[in-house]
């Protein structure tokens, strides 16, 4: 259902490693990893990583809520191993991309925005 949209995205952005739709409960519904990025998603156990950052993102929501700043559109998570961008869909889930830290994080940013509305209607 959403795979061509994640092959997509993967496929589009150098660097890209691995890309998701989650929701907040930390469950992947469907998740699509570069061949070339095999080695790279088991070294950093992404799919750890993205049950605890799905954490963070809604936490990140609630403050929002709290703060009346609007709702929370991204989050990025830079480290010395990986980059992390996380786009939300809707209220209940949202697109993650695992990228090296020597990708393309601009395209990446865009690929998601354009994409998730799409993830959005097919739900």
């Amino acid at each position: 259902m959403f795979s061509d949209h994640l092959k997509k995205i993967v496929s589009s952005v150098d660097g890209a490693i691995a890309c998701s739709v989650m929701g907040f409960d930390g469950i992947a519904v469907e998740t699509h990893q570069a061949e070339a990025g095999a080695a790279a998603a088991a070294d950093l156990d992404l799919a750890t990583a993205w049950v605890e950052f799905a954490n963070v993102l809604s936490q990140l929501k609630q403050v929002a809520g709290t703060l009346k700043t609007g709702a929370v559109a991204e989050l990025s998570v830079n480290t010395e191993k990986c980059i992390t961008l996380m786009r939300m869909v809707n209220a209940d889930y949202f697109l993650v991309l695992g990228m090296s830290p020597q990708a393309n994080y601009g395209k990446g940013r865009y690929v998601l925005r354009v994409t998730a509305p799409l993830i959005a209607k097919e739900l």
